[in-house]
């Protein structure tokens, strides 16, 4: 299933043009494996995550059947306790590398649910998947600890990692709002899920002591907003405060202080959290800076070093292509995406300053 006329809002002037999209598009559809899994690029390990971001793309973009078989692959091979390991290599279900089941990799797949519900209206899909998603989000929620953030794992061994990840718990709290938009549209409705939710966001936005130190990275700045715990005032006052630390003008986003380095994912991603802030003119200019990252096949480079002028690693990555189709797919007005990421309207019921 294809819906002719959707690639339009792939289109970006300065940024995409119809034939540059479509082969960005063609460039992750390539890595696809025939069983629907999507590692980074071929030869390199799938992540639950990252997996889920460029099926959304593919959403974007019109290529319904093949973000559904990526959603089929989660639902084929999620644990029995509702997660998924780390990574998989080349997306071999059979070939873990990573056993760790980390609670923003898992969440992630009602985001992925939700927007492929939005872009097709297919109930057979969302009931198809609904225990998935019900099953991904009782064991994320599992590991939620007293102050409201989410614990960042369990080993291999069911051990849990209580420390939480900013970035992982704000991914999280998108994914609580899409479970709970999908329960809505099911009438189950999930009270658990919304005092947890309140939690989870009156965590992000009050009490950074609760989380790792991370702010060295650029992740941790954006991601607030990317999830939609962070918006208005507050929003603004973020992205101001840090602005000249992690922006690079004319290359893009920093991925870590103090490095060097400019991604594309970072860049695609801070433009998202721009745009979902009201800010567009400043998205487009940070996408139309990391179009030196842009690969002749399509897909685009995963950082540029730029003291030494040099494109490392050197790889392109499903992920970061799709970050970007997503980016560009927000600033077209694309109806999913623009629900998705825009956040606007929290699920009936949900109060996000309880349990203060």
């Amino acid at each position: 299933m294809t819906s002719p006329g959707r690639t339009e809002r792939l289109v970006l002037p300065g940024v995409l043009t119809a034939e540059q999209a479509a082969r960005t598009v063609a460039g992750i559809l390539a890595t696809q494996r025939t069983d629907g899994a999507i590692p980074w690029f071929r030869g390199h390990h799938l992540d639950p995550w990252d997996h889920t971001e460029a099926a959304m793309a593919l959403d974007a973009a019109g290529e319904h059947e093949r973000a559904e078989a990526a959603y089929d692959w989660l639902a084929r091979h999620q644990n029995p306790d509702g997660s998924w390991y780390a990574a998989y290599a080349d997306g071999d279900a059979g070939e873990p590398t990573d056993r760790g089941r980390e609670t923003n990799f898992c969440a992630y797949l009602a985001v992925g649910v939700w927007h492929h519900f939005l872009s097709t209206g297919d109930e057979t899909f969302l009931d198809r998947m609904w225990p998935a998603v019900h099953a991904a989000t009782e064991y994320v929620l599992a590991l939620q600890q007293p102050g409201g953030e989410i614990g960042w794992k369990r080993e291999d061994d069911g051990t849990p990692v209580n420390d939480a990840l900013l970035t992982g718990s704000s991914s999280i709290y998108q994914a609580l709002r899409c479970a709970l938009a999908l329960a809505e549209q099911r009438e189950e409705p999930q009270p658990d899920w919304e005092l947890a939710a309140g939690r989870l966001g009156h965590a992000i936005r009050s009490h950074p002591e609760r989380f790792l130190d991370k702010s060295r990275y650029s992740m941790d700045w954006y991601y607030p907003i990317l999830g939609g715990a962070v918006r208005g005032a507050q929003a603004r006052e973020r992205i101001d405060a840090d602005w000249e630390q992690f922006v690079v003008p004319g290359l893009g986003v920093r991925c870590v202080l103090p490095n060097p380095w400019v991604t594309g994912g970072e860049s695609a991603e801070l433009a998202l959290a721009l745009w979902a802030m009201g800010e567009s003119e400043r998205a487009v200019q940070i996408l139309k800076w990391m179009q030196h990252l842009r690969a002749e096949d399509g897909m685009y480079w995963t950082g540029y070093v730029f003291d030494d002028d040099a494109i490392w690693p050197e790889e392109r990555t499903s992920w970061t292509a799709g970050s970007l189709l997503l980016a560009v797919a927000a600033l077209g007005g694309d109806e999913a995406t623009t629900t998705v990421f825009g956040g606007e309207h929290l699920p009936t019921g949900l109060d996000p300053d309880c349990c203060r």
